[in-house]
């Protein structure tokens, strides 16, 4: 398969689209919010659980302790409007739900296959496809509102008691460039880490002998690639193919780009070359310094697995600190 603009969808979105779908079917749907957590808690808020009437589900609110739960209540008889749902508050809670001790976590679940409802999602889909930061605002009374913004807040969720407004950031997405072990292993572990990835391979030996036929690949070359589709803070570019003739043109476009993270593949020695190479060719040390070469955290690793889980965890925590981040003036 090539798959020039398509790539592994992970998180929010992959949620709302099966949402959508479900209610294309002709389905009732119901998407669970959690709104407050007390405690430790499994999930963050913020992370949804969509559920059909057919008994399908997306997305998680817990380790699976909860979900069950919420699939029985809907099947049963799904709410008509938004409403509550509290786990953990007593004693019998923590160990029928095996909530962890002290947990509490606050669900709002809203039904949205009203005619209303099924504009909201088309909208919200529409809108976390085409990477628009959005505002979701939900009242216990009434129909859910869709906010479209300039400013790229971070994500958030507040609830007042009436209102839960829920702030959504596009989704940290990843270019790897270069196929081989390595990049199937880092689509692997970060797809399950909620990233969604694109391979890019402009080498038609390569492209044209790629197994694995689930994860997108794009021929394009990889400059053309970040300056077109890669080019904002919530993307990240990693250069994997071992080979400078495209790993440098990729470096080249993503020092230059608002790419969260860029990420270099190789040995130090290796690394401190690729630095002179690129410093040659006019980039700056201060820019320069934005390149995480050699890629990922030092476990140390070898093989092909161990190297992309260094590479997953370091995005990871790069992710955690851009979300966490506050809004720019």
């Amino acid at each position: 398969m090539d798959a020039s603009r398509s790539s592994l969808a992970a998180g929010h979105q992959s949620v709302i689209r099966d949402i959508a779908n479900w209610l294309e079917q002709g389905q009732n749907a119901w998407l669970c919010t959690i709104v407050e957590t007390w405690g430790s808690s499994p999930r963050p808020v913020g992370s949804w659980l969509a559920i059909g009437e057919s008994g399908q589900w997306s997305g998680s609110v817990s380790g699976g302790c909860l979900e069950e739960d919420l699939l029985r209540r809907t099947a049963d008889k799904g709410p008509e409007h938004p409403v509550l749902i509290d786990y953990g508050i007593s004693d019998d809670d923590r160990d029928q739900f095996q909530l962890p001790c002290g947990g509490r976590i606050r669900l709002l679940v809203e039904p949205l296959h009203s005619a209303a409802g099924k504009d909201h999602v088309r909208a919200l889909a529409e809108a976390l496809t085409s990477r628009e930061p959005v505002i979701r605002r939900v009242p216990l009374q009434g129909e859910a509102t869709l906010e479209f913004r300039q400013s790229r807040d971070r994500s958030s969720v507040t609830f007042d008691g009436e209102l839960m407004v829920h702030s959504l950031q596009p989704e940290c997405r990843l270019l790897l460039i270069g196929s081989g072990e390595v990049a199937r292993y880092v689509t692997e572990f970060a797809t399950a880490a909620d990233f969604s990835v694109t391979l890019c391979e402009p080498r038609e030996a390569f492209a044209d002998g790629w197994g694995y036929r689930h994860i997108p690949l794009d021929r394009r070359l990889p400059d053309d690639l970040i300056a077109e589709d890669f080019n904002d803070e919530f993307s990240g570019i990693l250069a994997l193919a071992h080979d400078p003739r495209i790993d440098d043109m990729g470096l080249l476009a993503a020092l230059h780009s608002k790419a969260f993270y860029i990420g270099a593949m190789g040995s130090r020695r290796t690394s401190e070359a690729r630095r002179e190479r690129l410093a040659s060719l006019g980039i700056e040390a201060r820019v320069l310094e934005r390149l995480r070469a050699p890629i990922g955290v030092d476990i140390p690793s070898k093989t092909p697995a161990e190297i992309a889980i260094s590479v997953v965890a370091d995005l990871i925590a790069v992710r955690h600190h851009l979300r966490a981040a506050p809004a720019p003036l």
